[in-house]
């Protein structure tokens, strides 16, 4: 009984805050200050922590597999929350199909960004030079007709016109799970039923936005490459605006898969207007 009181008070309290309008408007927002203002904390995090070297487990863990980690968390909760109000299965695809729509369109950017690296960029060797300069780059010398999979292959250094596709993801990860957790919220303030299951894996999305967060201010704080990475926040900032802000704000179809918690926020009432007030808000 103890530690059901506990999630049912943690769960409220996270599903206050996504759901709160403010913090829906303004969320992007906090996200973009983030990654504006992040790199500034170089100056004072140290060099020696154990987040400043590539191979922490956290950045092995979960870094480089971010969208799946995001996927299933996310994934269960919306299938979960879905089919347990209204017990169809037609409905809840088609609220899942906006993580595979959005991991669609994180994997083409992808591409994109790797087709434009390639495109731009050169391979360059390190001419190994008798003297050593301290904090002086050793000179580079060009090697033309080499790829960056080739180049990086024999240990030279490529440099192109790169966006770093870490922060990309992690913001689009942030503002995907405050988008489809939010819908808690206004559920429970409808009186909708809401079991121990429904609520740790809510309880685990709020915990794994908290990570990415973490990780996100890691990579700004230890690894601060200000121009690739304001790049790659601002990419994500306007694929979340462009399907959540745009795409998915249109009528239900074959095409667009609505909004979140589109049929669902009415468990009190039958009235479609009460339900568009509600995800309007």
């Amino acid at each position: 009984m103890f530690l059901n009181t506990v999630l049912v008070v943690l769960t409220d309290l996270a599903a206050c805050l996504l759901g709160n309008t403010t913090f829906r408007r303004h969320f992007h927002l906090l996200l973009s200050a983030v990654v504006m203002f992040g790199p500034a904390l170089s100056l004072w995090v140290s060099q020696h922590s154990v987040f400043a070297k590539r191979s922490h487990f956290l950045y092995r863990m979960f870094l480089r597999s971010g969208w799946g980690w995001t996927c299933v968390f996310v994934g269960a909760f919306v299938f979960l929350l879905s089919f347990s109000i209204r017990r169809s299965l037609a409905l809840s695809i088609r609220h899942l199909s906006r993580l595979g729509f959005t991991g669609g369109l994180w994997l083409a950017f992808c591409k994109l960004l790797d087709l434009l690296d390639n495109a731009t960029g050169n391979c360059y060797k390190p001419l190994v030079t008798d003297s050593v300069v301290p904090n002086v780059q050793p000179l580079l010398v060009l090697q033309e007709d080499e790829s960056k999979s080739e180049c990086l292959k024999a240990g030279m250094l490529w440099r192109g016109y790169e966006v770093s596709q870490d922060v990309f993801l992690l913001c689009l990860c942030c503002l995907l799970l405050a988008e489809e957790t939010a819908v808690f919220g206004p559920y429970l303030r409808l009186g909708g039923f809401s079991d121990a299951p429904l609520r740790i894996l809510f309880l685990f999305c709020v915990l794994l936005l908290g990570l990415w967060i973490f990780l996100l201010l890691c990579l700004l704080a230890y690894f601060p490459q200000f121009p690739t990475q304001l790049l790659g926040g601002a990419l994500g900032c306007l694929s979340w605006r462009g399907l959540y802000k745009g795409w998915y704000c249109l009528e239900p179809n074959w095409y667009c898969p609505g909004r979140p918690g589109l049929g669902l926020l009415n468990t009190k009432t039958n009235s479609t207007d009460a339900e568009n007030t509600q995800l309007k808000k």
